[in-house]
């Protein structure tokens, strides 16, 4: 593996490690199973919608939450929608180094589960 990929991957897996251990965060991972605004992650889960930003953003960069797009919100503002891109997330301390399996989510149960919930 070159190193830039071993970077690579070790930021990624302190971003992982970090996104998870912040308060709120699997709880909003659980809510987003089907797309949600960060308004209503934050009512779902009665956090703050600021400390809800923050726990977004990590999510994102830590590659767990995605924006879907966007949409109109009840106040005519565009917000960003978020689902996350995971069903199970497994993390083995057993090594050297922390090591994942992930259970992806794919786009076919993404579209099934939005007409599920329509």
């Amino acid at each position: 593996m070159s190193q830039s990929r071993t970077e690579e991957t070790e930021s990624n897996s302190t971003a992982v490690l970090s996104a998870l251990g912040s308060k709120y965060s699997a709880e909003i991972l659980c809510a987003a199973g089907t797309p949600k605004s960060a308004q209503a992650l934050s009512e779902d889960i009665e956090i703050p919608i600021a400390t809800c930003y923050r726990r977004i953003e990590e999510l994102v960069n830590a590659g767990l939450l995605t924006c879907e797009g966007r949409q109109l919100s009840e106040e005519g503002r565009r917000t960003n929608i978020y689902r996350r891109t995971l069903d199970e997330i497994e993390i083995d301390f057993s090594d050297v180094k922390p090591r994942f399996s992930r259970k992806r989510r794919t786009e076919a149960k993404n579209r099934l589960q939005d007409q599920l919930t329509e």
